[in-house]
């Protein structure tokens, strides 16, 4: 039997070592460690051979679905744009699970957390292998509750407890916008059918939404006076969705706060689950963003703003997981970008996109691993109290420093060396020139250039201020085990080669998801319906544009080098709460204080608490009058009330008397 009947198994099999795990983990070594570890490594092995199958045959599409409720169905996709995604999640959360036995050998919840993160994982392959739009955010919904469970896994700490409803609270709101999006999308699908469904026609399916996007792209609102298609509404509001789940700007302040849980937990998040979703959706659903009018714009202006406003705060954060946590959001705003530039590059945007967002994954995973590492060792997160790191733990700070490599982007244009980080994030920032060519909208690129300098200079401060000098404390750190240090060295393998020895079948191979799929999709056309003037990649950019990311993350390097490891610099007098610009920067943009104190309190609790004044005392006036109503005309009722029993007798034969006076005229009028 074909591999491609076992589909199904890959997010199944996860779900079920969650059971196992939960009710029989206690019993067995590790927490039970080994079943979801065997489960999610059955799951890759499928998954890899589904995407074997597909390079060498890009038109045999697993796509296997299932009726549910007349309309709706449950169902299955593998395309290439899904099969990567699936190998990448299953690679690397198996990588995570190993490393985990580790880790978590001393925590007493091992058990629970093993089954907590197979759980996680099988949300997140159920969410790629979603054939329609419905199955994907119940899905989304499920990795919702699960990064809530192990971002509070240590509940007893107040802070995880708060960070945990801060992240589930969050993302709500772009979750209630991508609800809105598919409820509105179901409306106007439901329209164009008129009501009446073609038997096998299942409605939220993606094929089937592809199929009418010109339909739904003719149907207009009235927004503030201006005619908005309901195309583009539906776009803004998955995209909605997107930036909470994959923490764009503003609604990224969950994820700093992220850190709270087991660092595992957070590279689980940061590289192959949670946070992709968002990217994902709208790859998934690219067809309906290119066909609509700004969506893409949007999608491109706020990922390249995200880029480099968290990077601005990287530079100057203490705790080691939070130089990372503002790190993955500055790189999903650089998916985001990539994505964004579809109204340029059509198509390829998904490729260029995705491809970062896996090499992202590997490199990610790497760091906070080696975080992990660290902080397992020396017990501590701040920076501050480490220094001379790598003396202690070599393989750590070999595989680390591989990694911040490999994010910085460091390669040489034209050739086949150079980091995974290279081929990918290089790419991004020549589309975004070709996006400003084409358009004149240079503000993309110009900011992804300049965010590619502080991403040097955020990870180089953070590798000079944690292995190279002398022990500012007492740490006595120690390398770790084979179980943590044997992934490490697997992941900084993938992070220094893979970019470079895929990087031109990649591309390919994703782009021409919506080509190969079950339905053809003609982007052109689409792009049309949307106002994208479409531009070929011819790959022939000025020398100076292919050399520039390579020349800023160099300089990012040499300041951080010439600051944090040659100590040349001063920085008492820069980094002071006296200095306004570092205090802003340390503040967060005062996004807390702005997000707890005004939006969550002034504006959502007290404007609950207003509109719930106001609705109980409309609530209390209605009654009162009904009451008081009620009230005078039992009053009036009872003056007919007497006790005399002639009065009712006098009562009884008039009302007799006149009901058989009205019969007789109407009689005689028949």
């Amino acid at each position: 039997m074909a591999v491609e009947n076992y589909a199904f198994l890959i997010p199944l099999l996860p779900a079920l070592a969650f059971v196992l795990t939960f009710f029989f983990g206690k019993k067995l070594p590790s927490g039970g460690a080994i079943i979801p570890i065997a489960a999610i490594a059955t799951s890759f092995v499928i998954s890899l051979l589904i995407t074997l199958n597909l390079l060498a045959n890009p038109e045999e599409v697993v796509n296997q679905s299932y009726s549910w409720f007349a309309m709706l169905n449950i169902g299955i996709l593998v395309d290439p744009l899904a099969a990567v995604m699936l190998t990448m999640v299953t690679f690397v959360s198996l990588l995570i699970h190993i490393y985990s036995v580790g880790y978590m050998s001393h925590d007493k919840g091992q058990s629970r957390y093993f089954a907590e993160t197979a759980l996680f994982t099988a949300s997140m392959l159920g969410l790629i292998l979603s054939d329609n739009i419905l199955q994907l955010f119940i899905c989304w919904e499920l990795v919702g509750v699960c990064s809530f469970l192990l971002i509070g896994f240590w509940f007893h700490k107040p802070s995880a407890a708060t960070a945990a409803k801060k992240a589930f609270l969050t993302t709500r709101i772009g979750d209630v916008m991508f609800l809105s999006g598919i409820v509105l999308l179901f409306t106007d699908l439901f329209k164009i059918f008129n009501g009446t469904i073609p038997d096998g026609v299942y409605i939220l399916r993606f094929d089937v939404i592809f199929a009418h996007i010109p339909e739904i792209a003719a149907m207009n609102a009235q927004i503030f006076g201006m005619e908005v298609s309901h195309i583009t509404i539906i776009t803004l509001l998955f995209f909605g969705g997107a930036v909470g789940k994959s923490g764009q700007f503003p609604l990224h302040v969950w994820l700093p706060d992220a850190m709270e849980g087991p660092t595992t937990v957070s590279a689980l998040i940061h590289a192959a689950t949670m946070v992709t979703a968002g990217v994902y959706l709208v790859a998934r659903t690219f067809p309906m963003f290119i066909a609509a009018p700004s969506s893409l714009l949007v999608v491109a202006y706020l990922g390249a703003f995200t880029a480099i406003f968290a990077a601005t705060m990287g530079i100057v954060m203490n705790d080691i997981k939070r130089v990372l946590a503002y790190s993955t959001i500055s790189q999903l705003g650089y998916m985001m970008l990539g994505l964004g530039i579809g109204a340029t590059i059509g198509a390829e945007a998904v490729g260029v996109s995705l491809f970062h967002l896996i090499n992202h994954a590997f490199f990610k995973a790497l760091l906070f691993l080696c975080a992990g590492s660290v902080i397992h060792a020396v017990g501590t997160q701040d920076m501050r109290q480490m220094g001379g790191v790598a003396k202690v733990m070599p393989v750590t700070a070999a595989t680390m420093i591989i990694a911040a490599l490999a994010l910085g982007g460091f390669g040489i244009p034209g050739t086949v060396i150079g980091t995974s980080g290279f081929f990918s994030k290089d790419a991004i920032i020549e589309s975004a020139y070709l996006f400003g060519e084409s358009s004149g909208m240079w503000i993309p690129y110009v900011l992804s250039i300049v965010a590619a300098l502080l991403t040097a200079l955020y990870i180089f401060r953070l590798i000079f201020m944690t292995f190279f000098g002398t022990a500012r404390t007492d740490y006595g750190g120690h390398e770790s085990p084979a179980s943590m240090t044997i992934p490490l060295s697997i992941l900084a393998l993938f992070a220094l080669f893979f970019g470079g020895l895929t990087s031109k079948k990649f591309n390919t191979f994703v782009s021409d998801t919506f080509v190969n799929n079950f339905v053809n999709v003609d982007i052109h056309a689409l792009a049309d319906i949307g106002g994208y003037h479409l531009a070929e990649h011819a790959g022939h950019e000025p020398m100076i544009i292919l050399w520039m990311p390579l020349i800023v993350a160099t300089a990012g390097l040499l300041i951080a080098a010439l600051v944090y490891g040659l100590k040349i610099v001063n920085m008492d007098r820069l980094v002071s709460r006296n200095n306004p610009i570092y205090k802003l920067l340390y503040n967060r943009y005062y996004q807390n204080e702005l997000f707890t104190n005004f939006v969550s309190v002034k504006v959502v609790y007290e404007g609950i608490a207003y509109a719930g004044r106001a609705t109980d005392r409309v609530f209390d006036w209605t009654v009162n009058w009904i009451s008081d109503l009620i009230l005078e005309a039992g009053e009036s009722m009872r003056q007919f009330q007497t006790g005399v029993v002639q009065n009712y007798a006098t009562a009884v034969i008039t009302g007799v008397s006149l009901l058989v006076i009205l019969i007789k005229v109407v009689m005689e009028v028949l």
